[in-house]
């Protein structure tokens, strides 16, 4: 049997993690960003810009079997998001068709942002998507993309990815961050390392004939207010001052299921913020 291949298209940190994985599964992995060098040992780099109609000259020539398309924004208003999501997907998909590759499955790496409600309302892949701005509206136009490319594809929707290196939180934890108490501003969590191994569950599922959903949503088991973050965050930290004003940073509020990910065999290693977080300050130390 010939070695699985997987092509992920804006190969940064997720990415990274999860060409990692699939490796260690015994998969090719080609990871496409603009620079190689970053790649973790053992990815076939593709130096490349998903912005640019220019197929990179490294693409690869053989089959690919699967494709992530895993790409960041880097300018964060509308014409940033559409070229990051909607015209690089279409760039990548026409340079497979330019190379007669069709792969077995496109997963498309999403966000919670397609679904507007604010209520602390329980969301799953089934509940209405009522973007309120145009991150959302991008990203559901992206996953249209993806799901008229010809190729069988998945959007795997994520919530806030957390991690090493991703201290914002933990940074204004320390500054005596003061969040509302009432009402609850539910948040929902993924630590990045389950948000690779998703990606990658995924993969496996499918390359072993499971029947996948075309939507899936990545977060863990336990979306929790706001407020009980700081508050957990603030007693491991020892921090005991608190900032003069109080910060609401948005007004969404929902909960998040990862029911349908659950039900095909994949659970989160950090089930919460709270395992999450002090593996990350477990690190500090």
């Amino acid at each position: 049997m010939s070695v699985p291949s997987v092509l992920i298209a804006g190969c940064g940190d997720v990415g990274g993690r999860l060409a990692t994985q699939m490796l260690a599964k015994g998969w090719q992995a080609y990871g496409m960003r603009r620079t190689t060098a970053r790649l973790p040992a053992g990815v076939t780099g593709i130096a490349g810009d998903l912005f640019s109609a220019q197929c990179p000259a490294q693409w690869p020539t053989g089959a690919v079997d699967y494709l992530v398309y895993c790409a960041t924004a880097t300018e964060h208003d509308e014409a940033g998001y559409r070229a990051a999501y909607v015209q690089g997907l279409e760039h990548v998909l026409g340079w497979l068709e330019q190379h007669g590759q069709a792969p077995k499955r496109l997963l498309f790496v999403s966000s919670t942002s397609v679904y507007g409600q604010q209520e602390g309302e329980w969301i799953d892949e089934t509940s209405a998507t009522e973007a309120r701005g145009y991150s959302g509206r991008l990203m559901l136009e992206a996953e249209q993309v993806a799901a008229r490319s010809g190729i069988p594809a998945s959007a795997v929707r994520l919530t806030g990815i957390y991690g090493p290196g991703r201290n914002a939180l933990l940074t204004q934890v320390r500054q005596g961050y003061r969040v509302a108490i009432e009402p609850p501003l539910f948040g929902n969590r993924i630590h990045v390392d389950d948000a690779a191994r998703l990606l990658a569950f995924l993969l496996e599922a499918d390359r072993q004939g499971a029947a996948l959903e075309d939507c899936y949503i990545g977060v863990d088991d336990t979306p929790a207010p706001l407020a009980e973050v700081v508050a957990w965050l603030r007693d491991y930290l020892g921090v005991s001052q608190w900032a003069d004003e109080v910060s609401v940073r948005r007004a969404s509020s929902k909960r998040c299921s990862n029911a349908r990910a659950r039900a095909l065999g994949w659970a989160p290693l950090y089930p919460s913020f709270r395992e999450g977080y002090a593996a990350i300050l477990a690190q500090e130390v």
